[in-house]
Parts: C-alpha cells; structure tokens; sequence
C-alpha cells in the first residue's frame, strides 16, 4: 500500500481555508459580544409610592410600570421622561360618581450609570414625582442599610 502524502501548497491552501472558516464563525460572534457589551441595556421600571391614595397605574415615555411591583426592559433614554399615572379609587367612590384621576408630568431623566438597571419612579404628597437610577432595588431617596452592623441575632451578615 503506497501512502499519499499532500503537497505543501495543499497543506497550505488547506491551513488557509480552515482559518477562514474559523474567520467566518468567529467573528460573527465576537461582533454580538461587543454589541451587548457597548450598548446600554433595557432598564425595569419600579415605584414608590408616599401619597394617600394607591396608584392604579403608571407609565414613564409611554412604557408601562405596573401598580407596584418591577416591570422589565423597556428602553429608557432622552433628555425628559414623560410620566403619566391614574389613582385608584374605592368601589363606593365609582358608584359615587368620581373621575378617573390622571396626572402627567414631564421631567429631566436623571442621569444613568453603566450599572444602573432600575429606574426608581417615587410618588409624593401633592403628585410630586421623583427619578432615580440604582444598580439594584434599594431606592435611591433612602438611606442604604450599613451592612457592617450586626442584625436583629447579632451575627455579621
């Protein structure tokens, strides 16, 4: 049996086009990293709400929030955010009569960090609105718990 041996310009022409195929693979896939990597990612939406009366639902540049809770991942950029939101009312205040009680408000949209993910939409007294961007769901109006502190048992966390 006489064993056939490939040429050098074979081999090479053989090296040269699994390169290309690796080529063809690869950077596809490198391109999607850098993609995902570069661009900012979709933000969830979640409230607070401090007013006398529960929020029936909100909207923020016409991305729905919930009543409560977190939304995810709308795309949340622009200079102003438009927020929009209805108050909820008892069953006895409908038979009553009451309207529908919807408010609107445009405002700066804070800036956003590369970790942020959450936009924190705070209802106050006297439908005042507040934004914020956290990197988690502790809000960014109130005070962060000191995680050096022992707990309720007095352990370390």
């Amino acid at each position: 049996m006489k064993l056939i041996r490939p040429s050098l310009l074979q081999s090479t022409w053989r090296r040269r086009g699994l390169i290309l195929s690796l080529l063809i693979v690869l950077l596809p896939l490198l391109g999607l990293y850098l993609y995902g990597q570069l661009r900012t990612p979709g933000a969830m939406l979640t409230s607070e709400n401090y007013t006398d009366r529960p929020i029936f639902s909100y909207w923020v540049n016409d991305n729905w929030g919930g009543n409560g809770g977190v939304t995810c991942c709308w795309r949340l950029d622009g200079p102003t955010a438009r927020v929009v939101w209805i108050l909820d009312m008892t069953r006895q205040q409908q038979l009553d009569g009451a309207k529908e009680e919807r408010h609107e408000i445009e405002l700066p949209m804070p800036p956003r960090g590369r970790g942020d993910r959450y936009l924190h939409v705070r209802f106050d007294p006297g439908n005042q609105v507040r934004l914020g961007w956290s990197s988690d769901l502790f809000s960014p109006f109130s005070p962060r718990p000191d995680r050096s502190q022992p707990n309720e048992q007095g352990s370390q966390p």
